[in-house]
């Protein structure tokens, strides 16, 4: 029997994965969740062989939560479902010990085979995912660009982003004003909308 987790935080989508897996004789939901945070407790309680992980979880991402469920519970499997399929979204699950990534329009069969093949520690990626990730373009951005921009994306005030950095305030300002360059931006907000859609953060 594979025992299952099941985080997604629409719970329409969570009640009717449920019911989907519980139809079938050799999978077992032990936990239903619907943020971040409560998966690693969840897995450390009820000990699932995998955990179903949507990729925009509040509170902890899919992505975070997968890379401490990975550590603190090793014998768990994360297969990861997106509705968006995102250039940048593969590589970053892959890297966080996810082995499974769909996309939320798969077919209730191919879940269901997924889970099976992801339990017996098998790759599942969705072709859709895999052709968009191969075709994902290079960041035009420095590597402290980058730096800059994920902390400033994060809510971190450019002050405290030039602390943390060993930076000038002066410093900072100017590398998220040649980011915005870079991505051909209309404002800050957009270059992180940029940078995030093309998997750059």
């Amino acid at each position: 029997m594979v025992r299952v987790l099941i985080a997604e935080d629409t719970g329409i989508l969570r009640e009717t994965l449920s019911a989907l897996i519980a139809l079938q004789d050799d999978l077992d939901v032990v936990a239903e969740i619907g943020t971040g945070d409560a998966i690693v407790p969840s897995a450390q309680r009820f000990q699932p062989d995998v955990a179903v992980v949507d990729i925009d979880l509040p509170h902890v991402d899919g992505l975070t939560a997968t890379a401490r469920l990975r550590e603190e519970v090793p014998g768990c499997q994360v297969l990861i479902l997106t509705g968006l399929p995102r250039p940048g979204n593969l590589p970053a699950a892959l890297a966080a010990g996810a082995i499974g990534f769909l996309l939320k329009d798969t077919s209730a069969a191919d879940l269901v085979a997924a889970i099976h093949r992801v339990a017996a520690g098998e790759k599942v990626i969705d072709a859709t995912v895999a052709a968009n990730a191969l075709q994902q373009r290079q960041s035009p951005l420095s590597p402290r660009e980058t730096d800059v921009l994920r902390l400033y994306a994060a809510g971190v005030d450019p002050r405290d982003i030039a602390a943390e950095l060993f930076l000038s305030y002066g410093t900072v300002r100017n590398y998220l004003a040649s980011a915005m360059v870079k991505l051909d931006a209309r404002n800050r907000v957009d270059a992180i909308r940029i940078a995030t859609e093309e998997g750059w953060l």
